[in-house]
């Protein structure tokens, strides 16, 4: 089990606050560049589908964003576990949930706040919102009133309205239970189900489980009052009252008694192990209060190994997450242009991730959570970043919806339907979460070489808090404490290692392996003292060559060039033909690897050769299938130029290598990336967008990097130092905190390795 991530009050307040305030912003999706664009955009244009919707209300979907429009609506009455924090408190969380419903289905989504705790305000204000969205998400209000305002909703509009802390999690267990009484050979009209929490999800779990087969006497429901029976009058109302049974049991410890399986939506140590050893053969117990569960695996399991164990947190196998079916239940109800998502379409998406889950794993999972998954006792949920469920999930959930009528526009191409969702997948999210889950599988002991800069403290701090390894900053002892009490760290002053020239024992070892490599280079024993002791970058690097640290980032406060002309003393860069500096780009679902954006400065075909295998050997690292494009002002030998002749040479000096990829060139950036421009080279060996860039100088490379960060806003990842004997991976001197952590991460994966 992962050790727990520790995140203070201070990053989330910096997450939320930089590098603007919130987590969700709206942009354009048409042109709005000249006169005739806003023409079009607002009047006199935009007559002309107001007049079409008005004669046919169904075109809203054709001519709005109605129908991939999603409204996260909340009072704030029940804010994760932290209680009645009030409509604006909520908004953070909503927010969250709608960038939720981007990220993983291409959901457009906004929040809305309603100031209200009376049902019926709520009710008719959401009501009157209702031309606006194509689907309605309501978020954290308190039982029972989240009863009556779903059920009303329900009743009076005409396009989904769904409870998400209901349903969400009721859709996520009922998957597991599938695969959970699969392994244990069980079935659903026979099991004896003993539910603990009456709320919300607990209700909505049991309805969804009763309506896949579970019989009504077979479900014990429990609150904190006891065993909910027939004649109970004490802190009972209409909703527990539906799920009262006959028995003479009253309590949680009498309920489990030979129970097959058990439900929580409680609290922290409702489960006693003494309750789990009377369960039944082969127990299924899925604790999902968060965010500390009634009782964890290890207690479950010291007494009953043949427990299969499911939890609501993601540091344990099986964790039933609602990310896992909202965006894909609203995904696959609004392409379908639903008036509802009903129990059927519920029922798909659970028998949908129950299927998926038994698959065999694809690498690019096995890689995002650093080990091998297979269908068994520790794995019967999907995680949330198994690329499958875009086009696995919604799919079954509109057929679902279409087979039970509530589709108005039903999908008549089911298999390109499943194509088009693929092709929705952002892939740049799975690719940051898979080196995250390496690098802490990996435990490197990271050196951060410039202790004095308040962006590398703050990257240290989080690479040593969520769990990736120990963190050693260089850096005077007073400095550090002072810059970290200054950022609103003071209690990470204990946890963090500072190392330098005068605490250290090792200091006579490096500058002794430091003359004898200098020596025949203009340095005496005096420069020497003076590049190991006061120099950070050189000590760091001094640190790491003797293996008193297993990776090294620096480079925040010197410019790259000079940072590496520093590294350079300690370890053969510049005279190092293998390296290589490639810089990721990422950008709108796009992953663009770009070289030599660090080290060769006007390279020959053999270098542009050794570059396009330095970005080939990232890619795979990264989990991508390389395909290097040789980029220029020129296509295949047109216009002629004498610069342009080792882009087109540099293919022939890969061909003579044997390189084990594809490669074309020489090309412009247009042939290489868009699929429309290349269909004009049949003969290209490219079989689709380059993802792999090579350039014909750093110069180059520098410039379309910066201009695509300045200019489109692509998210920069490097330069990834590849192809020296250790790994050191050098930030910009813009770098943020999560820019230098995200550097540490690619040093600890040795993904330049």
């Amino acid at each position: 089990m992962a050790e727990r991530t520790r995140i203070t009050d201070a990053e989330a307040l910096a997450y939320h606050l930089e590098p603007r305030p919130g987590k969700i912003e709206i942009n354009a999706s048409t042109a709005m560049a000249t006169q005739r664009d806003l023409s079009l955009a607002y009047s006199p244009g935009v007559a002309v589908p107001c007049e079409a919707i008005a004669e046919n209300p169904a075109l809203a979907y054709d001519y709005t964003t109605k129908g991939n429009l999603v409204a996260v609506i909340s009072n704030g009455t029940a804010v994760l576990g932290l209680g009645n924090l009030g409509a604006l408190a909520s908004k953070p969380v909503m927010e969250g949930k709608a960038v939720l419903f981007k990220r993983f289905a291409d959901v457009n989504s906004i929040d809305i706040e309603l100031d209200t705790e009376d049902v019926d305000a709520f009710v008719a204000a959401v009501k009157l919102m209702g031309p606006s969205f194509g689907g309605i998400n309501l978020e954290d209000i308190k039982a029972p009133e989240c009863f009556m305002i779903e059920s009303q909703l329900k009743e009076a509009m005409d396009i989904p309205v769904f409870h998400d802390d209901q349903h969400g999690t009721a859709v996520i267990c009922a998957a597991g239970l599938i695969n959970a009484l699969h392994i244990s050979g069980k079935k659903i009209e026979d099991v004896k189900i003993v539910l603990n929490g009456a709320g919300a999800a607990g209700i909505a779990c049991i309805e969804l489980l009763k309506s896949m087969g579970a019989r009504h006497e077979n479900c014990i429901t429990c609150d904190t009052k006891g065993v909910i029976w027939q004649g109970r009058t004490e802190g009972m109302n209409q909703w527990k009252s539906a799920h009262a049974i006959k028995t003479d049991l009253r309590t949680l410890e009498e309920a489990m008694k030979g129970s097959d399986v058990f439900l929580g939506v409680s609290a922290k140590g409702a489960v006693t192990p003494e309750m789990v050893s009377s369960m039944a053969e082969n127990p299924v117990i899925f604790a999902m209060a968060n965010p500390d569960p009634e009782i964890t695996p290890e207690e479950a399991h010291a007494v009953r190994a043949d427990a299969i164990v499911a939890t609501g947190r993601s540091d344990y196998p099986n964790q039933v997450n609602n990310v896992l079916g909202f965006p894909y239940l609203f995904r696959g109800a609004l392409d379908i242009h639903a008036r509802a998502i009903n129990d059927e379409m519920k029922i798909a998406c659970a028998e949908a991730l129950a299927a998926l889950a038994r698959e065999d794993v694809p690498d690019e999972v096995a890689m995002a959570y650093g080990r091998k998954l297979t269908f068994g006792r520790d794995y019967i949920i999907p995680t949330p970043f198994d690329p499958r469920l875009i086009h696995v999930i919604p799919p079954a959930v509109a057929r679902a919806g279409m087979d039970t009528g509530v589709a108005r526009r039903p999908i008549v191409d089911m298999p390109g339907y499943a194509d088009s969702l693929a092709a929705r997948m952002d892939p740049t999210a799975s690719i940051v979460q898979g080196i995250s889950a390496r690098a802490r599988q990996a435990q490197a002991r990271m050196i951060f070489a410039e202790g004095d800069d308040p962006r590398v403290l703050r990257a240290a701090v989080a690479y040593q808090r969520n769990g990736y390894g120990k963190a050693l900053v260089v850096g005077r002892t007073d400095d550090v404490r002072e810059k970290l009490e200054a950022a609103g760290l003071a209690d990470a002053v204990r946890e963090l290692e500072v190392v330098n020239a005068a605490n250290t024992r090792h200091l006579e070892t490096y500058k002794d392996f430091l003359y004898e490599r200098l020596q025949r280079q203009g340095y005496d024993r005096q420069d020497i003292h003076r590049l190991a002791s006061r120099d950070r970058h050189v000590f760091a690097a001094l640190m790491l060559a003797h293996d008193h640290g297993e990776g090294l980032v620096t480079g925040a406060t010197r410019k790259s060039a000079h940072a590496l002309r520093l590294l350079d003393h300690v370890f053969d860069i510049k005279t190092n033909k293998e390296a290589v500096g490639i810089t990721a780009l990422l950008h709108r679902g796009r992953i663009v690897l770009m070289g030599d954006t660090l080290v060769h400065e006007w390279p020959d075909e053999e270098d542009l050769a050794t570059i396009a295998e330095a970005g080939a050997r990232i890619a795979r690292g990264l989990g991508m299938e390389p395909r290097v494009a040789f980029v220029s002002f020129s296509t295949f030998g047109y216009p002629v130029s004498e610069r342009a002749t080792k882009m087109h040479l540099a293919p022939g000096v890969l061909e003579q290598r044997g390189a084990d990829f594809e490669y074309e060139g020489e090309m412009t950036v247009d042939v290489a990336l868009n699929p429309e421009v290349a269909a004009h080279y049949p003969f290209s060996r490219l079989t689709g967008p380059a993802n792999v860039l090579v350039v014909p100088a750093r110069h180059s490379a520098s410039i379309s990097v910066k201009l695509m960060q300045e200019m489109a806003g692509a998210t920069v990842i490097g330069p990834i130092l590849t192809g020296i004997d250790r790994p050191v991976q050098i930030a910009s001197t813009s770098s943020t905190s999560s820019d230098v952590l995200n550097m540490a991460l690619l040093a600890a994966c040795r993904i330049g390795g």
